[in-house]
Parts: structure tokens; C-alpha cells; sequence
């Protein structure tokens, strides 16, 4: 077997990658609209770009993964993020910081495809357990950054601008030094006259029905990130304990990945953890239709949460068994483009309904879409994974 990265090193770049766009995310709507005086529209067409940035950067960086040299391209989209967040230290006014937003999302797409996409290279572990390991990192890595960065950005939007540069100068300096491995450098990519792997009719129902998924719940999700904030600030609850709500997230997240790997030991079927997982966002959505106060915004919060830790690593997981290895980058990227659809039309979605409707009709969808979503993968797998064809 040929020399892989090591687990370790591929995890520390997810984390350094995660902790410096948890300095920039958190801020971006109250900084453009605070500091550089944009309105919430101006706010929601950029954070639109960025999303389809994100996007663009997902699928190209997954079909060129299989094309060209994988060590190359990671390097190439952490100096592309490196780059723009040095500029941002010097020039972070209008129309810089939008701009440099763009390039910014372009490259995380690319940067996340080609982590996802190099934890397929990875042999000597067992996928479920790598693709959680790689979600419990990235999401560490919020719980860092986001911990951190309202104080820094009272202290100096400079200062947390050099820190997320500075990331990213480490998270270089590991992909350099440590991801120049055998199996990456010497990987076999798709000539141009080969391009056209067969994949069985069984993988591409499932993967497609996955497709379909990750936009849908995104979507919903993106209610919680979104207009969740309005609506709990109405209520009279504090933006503070709104905050709060995504600390815990962030924090249940690390413990249910652990959870979640001691009992991969004992329940084998990635299937079953995808059914859970989205049955648990629905009934948050459930829980949000009678939530009167912030005790049942945690509790629905914490459902959330389980279902998020449980279904979002299963998923891409269950894509890198379905796909050959010639191929395996291009659909990583497609997992992590839809996902990036579903979050850059979920704002536009909820707001939509909110304004011609209410909250309630809102969170009413949500839960339908959820359980139908759920309903929909049950006749797909159910009809097909005993004739799929699974790869390592």
C-alpha cells in the first residue's frame, strides 16, 4: 500500500482552515451593514455571490481533484485564501471586503472538496470514522473561532483580519510538509479519453436522492442561521442568548462526534445514521412550532444538533463508498455544491414565507420538507442498496 497522509494532518488543516472563516462568517452582515453602512439587501446579494462562489469552487475543485495533481490544487486554495486575507489587513473598506468575500468563497468551497476529496485517499482507516473525524474538526474549529472573534473584532477588525491570515499561513506550512504523500502524489486521475467511468444505476439513484437532500435541508437549516434571530429578538429574548444557542451547537456537536464514533463500533449501517439524522432536524422544526421561551429554543436547538452531528458526516461518507476512485473528488464536490445551493437560497426562501405567511406556516414546511425528505430516502435505499456497488 502506498504512503497516505496521515489523519492527523489532514484534521489540523480542516481545523486551521475552520478557525480562520469562523473570524470571518460571524461578522460579515454586522460589519458591511454596521461599519461600511450597506443596507440588509446589499448585505443578502453579497452573501448571495458568496455562496454561489462557494459553489463554483466546490465542482471545479472536485472534477479537477480527478484530473491534476491533488497536492497542487490544495496548495493553490489555501494561498488563494491566504492572499485575499492578507489584502483584507490592508483594505477591508467598500468594495473590497465584498469583493474579497467572493474570492474568499470561492476558495473555501475548493479548499473544503480538496480535504473531503483527500480523506477518500485515506485506506487504513474506515470512511465513516474519517468523515467524522474531518466534521468534529471543522466544527471545533467554530467553536475556536467564533469564541473568539467578538472580542477581537471590538478590539480591531485589522488584528482579526492578520489572525485568519495567519491560519492559513499554518494551515499551508501542514499541507506542504505533510500532504506530499505516495498515495496523493502518485494517485492515478482520469485521462482526458477516459473520462466517462461507469457508475451502477443503484449508486446514482442513492447519491442523486442524497443530492436532492442536501439542498432541502439546507434550506431549512438556514432558517436557524438566518431568521431565527428575528424571531426570538421579537419574543423579547436577548440577541446574546440567540448567540448562545450556536456556541451550544458548536459544542454538542464535538461531544455527539464522539459519541457517534464509539458507537460505529457497534452499529455498522451509515444508512441507518442518515435516517436519524434527518428525523432529528424535522423534529426540531417540530419543536420550534410550540417554542414560547428560550428553554424549548435549547431543546430544539439540542435536536437539532443530533441530527446535524449524525446525518452531515454520514453522507459524504456513504458518497466515497458509492464512487471509484477515479471519480471520487468530482462527486465530494457535487455533495458540497448542493449543500452550498441549499444555503444560498434558504435565506431568500424563509424570508419569502415569512413576509406573505408567518413563522409558524415556516417551521410547519420545514418539518414536512424533512420528514418528506426522509420518506423519499427510505424508498431509494430501500429499492436499491442491495445492488449497489461499493468501492474503497
Amino acid at each position: 500500500m502506498k504512503q497516505e497522509i496521515r489523519l492527523r494532518w489532514l484534521l489540523l488543516g480542516a481545523l486551521f482552515s475552520s478557525i480562520g472563516m469562523s473570524f470571518i462568517w460571524p461578522l460579515t452582515t454586522i460589519y458591511m451593514h454596521n461599519r461600511l453602512g450597506t443596507s440588509l439587501t446589499e448585505v443578502g446579494i453579497v452573501l448571495l455571490f458568496y455562496s454561489l462562489a462557494n459553489v463554483v469552487g466546490s465542482v471545479l475543485g472536485g472534477r479537477l481533484f480527478d484530473r491534476l495533481n491533488p497536492y497542487y490544487l490544495t496548495i493553490g486554495g489555501v494561498t488563494v485564501s491566504l492572499l485575499t486575507l492578507g489584502s483584507l489587513i490592508f483594505n477591508h473598506d467598500w468594495p473590497a471586503f465584498p469583493i474579497s468575500l467572493i474570492f474568499l468563497g470561492l476558495a473555501s468551497g475548493w479548499t473544503l472538496t480538496m480535504v473531503n476529496s483527500l480523506g477518500t485517499t485515506i485506506h487504513s482507516r474506515d470512511g465513516r470514522y474519517i468523515f467524522n473525524m474531518l466534521y468534529f474538526a471543522q466544527n471545533l474549529g467554530v467553536v475556536l473561532g467564533t469564541a473568539m472573534v467578538g472580542y477581537i473584532y471590538n478590539t480591531s477588525v485589522t488584528l482579526l483580519f492578520g489572525i485568519a491570515a495567519s491560519l492559513f499561513v499554518l494551515f499551508l506550512a501542514v499541507a506542504i510538509l505533510c500532504y506530499h504523500a505516495p498515495a496523493v502524489m502518485q494517485r492515478q486521475v482520469i485521462k482526458q479519453e477516459n473520462q466517462h467511468v461507469h457508475i451502477a444505476l443503484p449508486n446514482r439513484r442513492i447519491m442523486a436522492g442524497f443530492f436532492i437532500s442536501l439542498v432541502i435541508i439546507w434550506i431549512m437549516y438556514e432558517q436557524w442561521v438566518s431568521n431565527l434571530s428575528v424571531y426570538m429578538t421579537g419574543m423579547g429574548i436577548p440577541m446574546k442568548d440567540y448567540s448562545l444557542l450556536w456556541t451550544l451547537n458548536a459544542g454538542l456537536i464535538v461531544v455527539f462526534q464522539a459519541l457517534i464514533n464509539w458507537f460505529s463500533h457497534y452499529i455498522s449501517n451509515l444508512y441507518m445514521q442518515v435516517y436519524a439524522g434527518i428525523f432529528f432536524v424535522a423534529v426540531s422544526f417540530v419543536t420550534l412550532i410550540f417554542a414560547k421561551d428560550y428553554l424549548h429554543f435549547v431543546i430544539a436547538m439540542v435536536v437539532l444538533t443530533m441530527g446535524e452531528a449524525t446525518a452531515f458526516p454520514a453522507i459524504p461518507a456513504i458518497v466515497n463508498n458509492l464512487t471509484p476512485v477515479a471519480v471520487k473528488g468530482k462527486y465530494q464536490g457535487m455533495a458540497n455544491a448542493w449543500a452550498s445551493v441549499g444555503k444560498a437560497v434558504g435565506p431568500l426562501f424563509g424570508g419569502i414565507v415569512i413576509d406573505h405567511s408567518s413563522y409558524t406556516l415556516l417551521f410547519i414546511i420545514a418539518a414536512v420538507a424533512n420528514l418528506a425528505i426522509l420518506a423519499l430516502n427510505g424508498v431509494i435505499i430501500t429499492g436499491n442498496q442491495h445492488r449497489v456497488e461499493t468501492f474503497k
